[in-house]
């Protein structure tokens, strides 16, 4: 018989308007108890599954076609016991953003046509762009204490999942509406040909840095600045993204940068979407100073002529 594991430390995390009972059991394993997992989804409880082995937050018939290995394998329920010795049931936490992804991918097909799945693919589209699998875990970790008792080399687990032993080949990996969106956000003219030149204001850099790669796990943005060199101009000599792995690490960029992108595109102008992206990123962003990444530059002759719109921030940095 499988010995019932015990959960060391429990508290509630709150997302949107949701309060749910999360906890680390004996074991690290994070859970999400049952309960919980319907109130982040604002799906209602009911009694049995229609489909064995499927939760019944995610049973239609219309779902089943865009549930991959990686959500099944989450997908059953675990029992355990709470600090009071009262037995419990839930679901390992990452099924809150795999659950979500699912939602939004069955919406994307046009298979959702009823209005309580289209609710839910709303609070999915909440949840999916704020948790990622790691974001997740150290939310846990914060609302239970655990972050204080976690072993010592579990930053060194996560940084082995994101950094490549090996230097990525170069690929473009932030679009030009990336680019266009910053641009149109701070008033400044944009050309295609002027950011392929690489001629886009130095303070870029700096955002880059703020918006994409500080929203990934802790310690991996100092890593990444770590193993990438200098020219002797003081430029980095590589992309950071290219010390990234392919699984977890180009894969959580991506995301962040769509998320970002989105973000940017229902903002009136960039104080708006500051206070767009501090709202949903704000809690996540490790502490570290963006001022001092890269020393200073001369203008090019672009930036030249954007000096008056950057002359509020004078630390700038050439993007990465």
């Amino acid at each position: 018989m499988t010995k019932l594991l015990k959960a060391t430390h429990e508290g509630v995390l709150t997302l949107g308007n949701a309060e749910i009972d999360v906890a680390v059991l004996e074991n690290g394993q994070r859970i999400v108890k049952q309960t919980g997992v319907f109130k982040a989804l604002n799906r209602p409880s009911r009694g049995n599954a229609r489909v064995i082995g499927i939760p019944v937050f995610m049973d239609a018939k219309n779902l089943q076609p865009f549930i991959d290995e990686e959500l099944r394998s989450v997908i059953s329920k675990v029992d355990y016991a709470d600090k009071n010795g009262k037995i419990q049931q839930g679901f390992d936490a990452n099924i809150l953003p795999l659950v979500s992804d699912l939602y939004l991918k069955a919406r994307e097909a046009g298979v959702i046509t009823s209005q309580s799945q289209l609710e839910t693919a709303k609070k999915a589209e909440i949840l999916v762009r704020s948790l990622a699998k790691v974001a997740i875990t150290a939310l846990i970790d914060e609302a239970t204490g655990y972050q204080y008792e976690r072993e010592k080399d579990e930053l060194q687990k996560i940084l082995k999942k994101y950094i490549s032993e090996e230097l990525l080949p170069w690929e473009k990996r932030f679009p030009d509406e990336f680019y266009r969106e910053i641009f149109k956000l701070n008033n400044w003219d944009f050309t295609v040909s002027q950011i392929n030149k690489g001629s886009r204001p130095s303070i870029i850099g700096k955002w880059t840095k703020k918006y994409i790669y500080s929203v990934l796990p802790p310690g991996v943005l100092e890593s990444l600045l770590q193993l990438t060199p200098r020219k002797k101009d003081g430029r980095l000599k590589h992309k950071l993204h290219q010390h990234l792995t392919r699984e977890e690490g180009i894969e959580h960029l991506n995301k962040q940068i769509i998320s970002t992108v989105a973000i940017m595109g229902v903002s009136k102008d960039w104080d708006d979407f500051e206070k767009l992206w501090n709202r949903k990123y704000g809690q996540q962003m490790i502490d570290f100073d963006f001022g001092v990444l890269e020393p200073q530059k001369e203008y090019s002759n672009f930036n030249t002529k954007l000096k008056t719109a950057l002359d509020y921030n004078p630390k700038e940095e050439k993007p990465e």
